[in-house]
């Protein structure tokens, strides 16, 4: 029995860290750093850090906000996410994930993370 409860508790822990599902919300003159940053970081830890990995970004809000790829200051890539929209953005080791506010009010948005299979 005891064996069963700690199997049945390992696979739960082992699910939770596989699934680095976080919403946020986003104020107007708030941009947030999900990942790439490491301690003092805004919100997420990309439990693939350090491997080529996707950002999954869903709006779950009401109003579109951006997201933001860069790599060591440089911009790679911006991509606009519209009101219930979901965005795959593939992340190549050392890559950072910002989530960029709506200036015209609070946006919410959802954050995951997936391993690259090739």
């Amino acid at each position: 029995m005891k064996k069963t409860i700690l199997i049945i508790c390992l696979l739960s822990l082992t699910y939770f860290e596989a699934t680095a599902r976080t919403e946020f919300v986003l104020e107007p003159s708030q941009s947030m750093i999900m990942t790439g940053k490491g301690v003092g970081q805004d919100a997420t830890i990309n439990p693939y850090y350090g491997q080529d990995s996707y950002g999954i970004v869903k709006n779950i809000g009401e109003r579109p906000f951006s997201i933001r790829v860069q790599q060591a200051g440089t911009i790679i890539e911006e991509i606009p996410i519209q009101k219930g929209e979901t965005k795959k953005v593939k992340l190549l080791k050392g890559y950072e994930l910002y989530l960029n506010p709506n200036p015209n009010g609070v946006a919410k948005a959802s954050v995951d993370y997936e391993k690259i299979i090739e």
